[in-house]
């Protein structure tokens, strides 16, 4: 196992695609958390906090996961390594475990290539006083567990699809429906349950009578119960979760749901891979 590790950790420093991904995530956190301060000053004369705008990179992080790993696992089938790694003695399970800690390691480090630059630039602009360090642990560990989720799911399509193409098209393309489904999700939540109805103006333009009518787009009962569930369940409702700074949101039991989805892809993936005739 240590030596799959070793070789599979050597292969990573040499990917390219990974290192271009954390250039693109270091400006992408200076970017967001400069252009926040300067935003802030020119509207308001405000100073944000330290804390805002670090959760961006959830936004992205499951797209940039689904092509790396797609990329990476595809590339040991494209050359025939995994089938060495098999004929020299190695176990499928420690093959499997290879991969994904080395990809869920790849995950972690473009995850902190968008924080330690934000952070970088955001303690000499906002003060490192103005951050609610609670909410930036709590932030951080679920964004972690959620990437292992979406690295977890990512390895299971890599490592039983022995296509390069079709993994990133599995991949990806399911990533970009799920976060659609969630978004949807979000804004349905997100619905007030009444609006205010206006009935009478005045001459000047002003409001006499309004009174709050139900809203028919709001999500009531038992709908409501499965869509919050899955909000908080599927890792792109997470991603959307995280990334709107939601102070109230339930990190402990989102990353809970994203221990059991990693363990049970896992799980999965190591069952059919030891039974999975290698090409």
């Amino acid at each position: 196992m240590s030596r799959l590790l070793c070789a599979d950790f050597a292969k990573l420093k040499k990917n390219r695609f990974f290192w271009l991904c954390i250039i693109g995530m270091i400006g992408f956190g200076l970017f967001m958390k400069i252009m926040e301060y300067i935003t802030m000053q020119q509207y308001s004369g405000e100073t944000p906090s330290l804390d805002s705008m670090l959760s961006v990179y959830s936004m992205v992080i499951g797209f940039l996961t689904a092509a790396f790993v797609s990329l990476f696992v595809g590339t040991e089938y494209s050359d025939g390594t995994i089938r060495n790694k098999i004929i020299i003695g190695h176990s499928r399970a420690s093959i499997y475990f290879s991969n994904l800690i080395t990809c869920s390691a790849a995950g972690f480090f473009m995850c902190l290539a968008y924080l330690l630059p934000a952070l970088a630039a955001g303690i000499p602009l906002c003060g490192i006083k103005t951050a609610d360090f609670q909410y930036l642990a709590g932030m951080v560990l679920c964004s972690f567990i959620m990437t292992l989720a979406f690295t977890s799911l990512c390895t299971l399509v890599g490592m039983l699809c022995q296509n390069k193409a079709m993994t990133a098209v599995i991949t990806i393309l399911s990533v970009c429906l799920l976060f659609v489904a969630s978004v949807y999700i979000s804004a349905k939540l997100n619905e007030p349950e009444t609006y205010p109805e206006i009935s009478t103006f005045a001459d000047g333009g002003s409001v006499i009578d309004a009174r709050d009518v139900p809203n028919p787009g709001y999500v009531r009962g038992t709908q409501r119960q499965i869509y919050e569930f899955l909000d908080e369940f599927l890792p792109t409702g997470q991603s959307v979760i995280l990334t709107r700074g939601d102070q109230d949101a339930f990190f402990l039991l989102m990353s809970a749901y994203s221990a059991g989805i990693t363990a049970v892809a896992a799980g999965i993936g190591i069952f059919i891979f030891r039974k999975r005739d290698i090409k």
